[in-house]
């Protein structure tokens, strides 16, 4: 009895291991991986009854036209998964991301409008993906940051305009990358593409054939033909003004930044303050040209205490130790991103100017402005220290005018009232 439970017992095992459905073929390959094959069956969906020991699933050439979450749920340990050339238009998140052993991954020539980019994230062994030949429109920048194994990506024939800054930088073991025969708009925020390319040791396959669909210029021409002239990242300067010139302003200290930027296309300007109280970011003017506030409904009640003008200056009236902290001018434009700090704080003395010139001999006035340069920046990113000392009579406590401006050594501006 025993033997016979033995050899039972080894029967049901190889059944299991052997399970295969109807339409499909299984066999055992000489490395010992189980294949199904399952292509050009007519089949509507992946078929059920697969052995959960499969390695190599072929369902090319179907009539495949969605995958459910489940799809792959009866095959976990699946490395190559061949899909391509059926009607698939999508995937529902989670699809594949039970697939952790996945190696090859074919969807080529379906008519994917989305795909689970998310799902990427948990096949980290992944070394070939084939998405060519679908109506994919975009990927997130994100979409290959856990594919440090993947060597072959195949995006040619699909419908991408533009990619992200840095889509393929997190892909260390690329050999192998197809984009051709895409509509590429080949504006500014395509160039890092060109740059990329120039510098990659990665193989662009037809890479003359990676062409512009727009704009107009550019119809025709080679991504990597983008001229550099037009295309120039920001550069931007810091000036500490003492007053804001044609602007009439409640009575007080006021302390105004110029923020003057440069770069092709010319960059947009934000702001970004952080106080000791809080934090504070604004995306662009609030101050009309005749003077007056934006609607309220369009700013925020904490953005209300600093005026941001068109031509890039920020005013803070009644300027107060509350307002102590760092101001940061960001410039913004298609080919990159700069910015430029400067730590704002307030000190009171008798005599302001004869105070700093005994704490550095070398201050010298410079008008009432100082400048700095975003593209100079100290490493540290810890910016300029600007210092506004104010004036305290023997008799008073508080000279609310600012008067001049002071600077000390290079990372210690001052200005004096």
């Amino acid at each position: 009895m025993g033997p016979l439970l033995c050899c039972l017992g080894i029967a049901v095992l190889l059944c299991r291991g052997l399970a295969c459905p109807g339409p499909c073929s299984c066999s055992t390959k000489k490395n010992g991986r189980l294949l199904a094959e399952c292509a050009y069956k007519e089949l509507p969906e992946v078929p059920r009854g697969l052995s959960p020991n499969v390695t190599i699933l072929t369902l090319s050439a179907n009539r495949i036209g969605w995958l459910r979450r489940s799809a792959f749920a009866e095959v976990p340990e699946v490395q190559s998964l061949w899909l391509g050339y059926n009607q698939i238009g999508g995937a529902e998140p989670g699809t594949f991301a039970m697939l952790s052993q996945l190696k090859n991954l074919d969807l080529s020539h379906n008519k994917m409008v989305t795909f689970p980019w998310q799902d990427l994230r948990n096949l980290s062994g992944l070394q070939i993906l084939k998405l060519n030949n679908n109506r994919l429109a975009g990927l997130p920048r994100d979409a290959f940051q856990a594919l440090a194994e993947l060597r072959s990506l195949w995006l040619n024939d699909n419908q991408l305009t533009t990619l992200a800054d840095g889509t393929f930088h997190p892909l260390p073991s690329l050999s192998q990358l197809q984009l051709f025969n895409n509509p590429f708009n080949c504006s500014c925020k395509l160039f890092w593409l060109k740059r990329w390319a120039e510098s990659t040791s990665v193989s662009l396959t037809k890479g003359g054939s990676t062409l512009c669909a727009a704009p107009g210029r550019m119809r025709g021409r080679a991504v990597t033909d983008i001229p550099a002239h037009q295309c120039v990242a920001p550069s931007v300067q810091l000036t500490y003004l003492s007053k804001l010139d044609n602007t009439v302003l409640p009575d007080g200290l006021t302390l105004s930044l110029h923020c003057s930027v440069a770069g092709s296309p010319l960059p947009q300007i934000r702001w970004r303050i952080q106080t000791p109280g809080h934090g504070v970011e604004i995306d662009g003017p609030n101050v009309a040209r005749d003077g007056s506030l934006s609607p309220s409904g369009r700013i925020k009640q904490s953005q209300e205490r600093f005026l941001v003008f068109k031509n890039g200056t920020m005013a803070i009236p009644k300027f107060s130790k509350e307002d102590e902290g760092t101001y940061t001018c960001i410039a913004i434009n298609d080919v990159g991103t700069r910015e430029v700090s400067v730590n704002v704080a307030l000190a009171g003395s008798e005599n302001p100017a004869e105070d700093l010139l005994q704490d550095d001999p070398h201050a010298s006035p410079l008008g009432g402005r100082s400048c700095y340069k975003g593209d100079e920046m100290d490493p540290v990113g810890a910016g300029e220290k600007l210092v506004i000392v104010y004036h305290v009579p023997r008799t008073s406590t508080l000279c609310p005018w600012c008067c001049g401006l002071m600077v000390g050594p290079p990372s210690i501006p001052h200005v004096f009232c």
